[in-house]
Formats: C-alpha cells, structure tokens, sequence
C-alpha cells in the first residue's frame, strides 16, 4: 500500500512569544515493513534540520529566535507498506530489548494492572499471552476521547475505563512488562479510510518483545496487530519519548495548537 501522509501543526498566542524551541518526532523510519518514498518537515517554510536521538527516532528541531504570534510546522511524505503480521524486522534499534523492560511513571503496574498482567498470563507461551492481554485490554477499556491527558498514567486509565489509543498504549507496555516482556510505546499514522480520517489518522500502539520474532506491534484500541494501513514513525519507553511534538516556550501562557492529519492511499507511479 502507498500512503500519503500530511501533518500540519500550528501554534498560536494573543500575547507573543519571544522564543520557541520544539523537538518532532514525525518522521517514519524504514524497515522489512515499510519504505519512505519521501518526506518532507518544514517549520514556518523552511527545512529543519534533524538528528537521530537515543532511540533511533528521526527527530527535527524547529526553534524560532525571535517575537512571533504564530508557528507552524508542516509534515508531508508517501511512504509505501506491506502487512508483516505485526513483526518489525530490520529497522534501526540502538539499545537492546531490555533496556525497555524498565518501568515509568506512566506505565507503572499497580495492583489492578498486575492483575491483568497475571489473568493475560495463563496463556501457555509468551506470544500468546500478548495477544490474550490485547484481547482483556479491549474488554476493559473503552476508547472515548476527552476523559484522559497526555499526563494520564496507564493505571489512572484503567481504573477509569476509557482512553484514547495513548491510553491502550501504555495499559499494554506496562502489563507486558509485568509479565517479564520488554515493551515500548510507538507513535505513528494510521490510515481508516475516508470515513475515519481526520480522527484516527495519528496513532498510537505498542510493540513488546518475543524470542525468535523480535519485535512485535500491538494495537489493543483497535484489538490488531498493525497491517499495511500503519506508517510508523517513533519508538519510546511512553508517550514521553516518542511524542510527535515536545517543546517550550518563553513568554505565552495563552498558546493554543491545532492540528490536522490526513493519511490517504495513493496509486505508484
């Protein structure tokens, strides 16, 4: 499948800002399932340079210098895919599968997502205990927008039932982790067709490690490993590392962000 993807962020404030730095994390990396045909991030019309950071995400840096109202920041690629059955093969991994058995704030296990880890548990081998903990996930948590912040922690979330993909996300990481598999939280594009566009086109989900697979992507809001209709783009212990935007800014205590993602299929030329 050939995706295009457009990703346009744009931060305002009344009072003015006299400077601004942010850190993306937009752009997918390539891999057995996925290859980047092209792509483009561009801040207020220019090309922004990039860096590779500790986990191996492509990250651009967009800062202005100087007294502004407005920014904006513009991500527009085609990137083409293959449905591996969740399986990442061959995508850069600078630090070994353990060091993502650690734990964070906000994918911490209480008593309630031990317990889930414990039920997913019974299954006699260890990818099918992922798959049974996807399964309860969808079971326990339903997906409704605006009851959860980017601060929620997995075990805020599913003592409230509800969240959004961020929330199935960091509920999966820290259960598998629970249950002695390294986990990690994965930012990207999810392309639903028309009807679901401008909704679900940014997305999140989870990859765990198995032995003899490697890396293995779980999507539990939607209750699939990821197929063809993903762009991948960043890895990270939570939403804390992999967030498709991070920044700060001096002087604006009324900034607001909109932010406007399309995934469409295209046809090769």
């Amino acid at each position: 499948m050939r995706l295009l993807v457009r990703h346009c962020t744009e931060f305002a404030c009344a009072a003015g800002s006299s400077w601004l730095a942010q850190l993306l994390r937009m752009t997918p990396r390539e891999h057995a399932g996925q290859r980047v045909v092209r792509w483009s991030v561009r801040g207020d019309g220019s090309e922004l340079p990039s860096f590779r950071d500790g986990f191996g995400n492509v990250t651009h840096l967009h800062t202005l210098h100087r007294f502004h109202r407005s920014a904006r920041v513009e991500v527009a690629g085609v990137v083409e895919t293959r449905d591996t059955a969740g399986v990442v093969a061959g995508a850069p991994e600078p630090l070994p599968p353990a060091f993502f058995a650690r734990s964070t704030p906000l994918t911490a296990a209480d008593a309630a997502l031990a317990a889930l880890a414990d039920e997913a548990g019974r299954a006699p081998d260890p990818l099918a205990r992922l798959h049974r903990l996807m399964r309860l996930l969808r079971e326990r948590l339903e997906y409704r927008a605006g009851v959860t912040g980017v601060a929620t922690s997995a075990a805020e979330a599913l003592a409230g039932g509800a969240g959004v993909c961020q929330d199935f996300a960091h509920v999966f990481v820290g259960a598998a982790r629970a249950l002695g598999q390294p986990a990690r939280y994965v930012g990207g594009y999810l392309h639903a067709g028309e009807a679901g566009q401008g909704a679900l086109a940014s997305h999140a989900w989870a990859e765990a490690w198995v032995a003899d697979l490697g890396w293995v992507g779980f999507d539990a809001s939607h209750g699939i490993c990821p197929t063809e209709r993903y762009v991948r783009a960043s890895v990270g212990l939570d939403y804390a590392d992999a967030a498709p935007v991070r920044g700060v800014r001096r002087g604006a205590q009324d900034q607001s962000m909109q932010v406007r993602v399309q995934v469409a299929e295209v046809a090769a030329q």
